[in-house]
């Protein structure tokens, strides 16, 4: 088996590093001017922790607001944690980087998003089950390679 450089996993750990130190750069001086952070994350990440009323409202991901009140946020190699306030009642959260779908500032139109990768578990089973018809009609047409990567557009986030 022929060695490859695996673009698409570096460049997530480069874009996680980013997210790390500018939350630390946050963490130890505030957030400057107008910026604010979108961050989407899923729910269901096994190291991600979060109350059971906020698991339970939003079972695969959620996104929160980083602006005008965070509390305690502690940055880590893994993630971070951080207090926010939903509804007035302030909520512990811990958001381990691997866990980030999205992250946007707004006030700079910045943003990253991670596509989804199958685990080698899930492709492995994938690869064992019978494909129907309309996965044979799929393999069948050449499609383009999914990208690891993107940019993301800033328009939803505008008001």
């Amino acid at each position: 088996m022929s060695r490859s450089i695996d673009y698409g996993n570096l460049m997530h750990e480069a874009m996680r590093g980013l997210i790390r130190k500018v939350l630390q750069d946050v963490s130890d001086n505030g957030l400057p001017g107008n910026h604010h952070f979108f961050i989407t994350f899923d729910t269901s990440h096994p190291d991600a922790e979060l109350a059971d009323w906020l698991s339970d409202r939003y079972p695969g991901e959620m996104t929160v607001v980083m602006q005008h009140w965070y509390d305690g946020l502690e940055v880590s190699d893994e993630g971070f944690a951080i207090t926010l306030n939903f509804g007035d009642a302030p909520e512990p959260l811990y958001i381990p980087y691997d866990a980030i779908r999205t992250f946007v500032d707004p006030s700079v139109e910045f943003g990253l998003r991670f596509e989804q990768q199958e685990s080698e578990e899930d492709a492995e089973e994938d690869a064992d089950a019978p494909l129907d018809q309309t996965e044979q009609e799929d393999l069948e047409v050449a499609e383009e390679p999914a990208k690891d990567a993107e940019i993301v557009s800033l328009d939803s986030f505008r008001k």
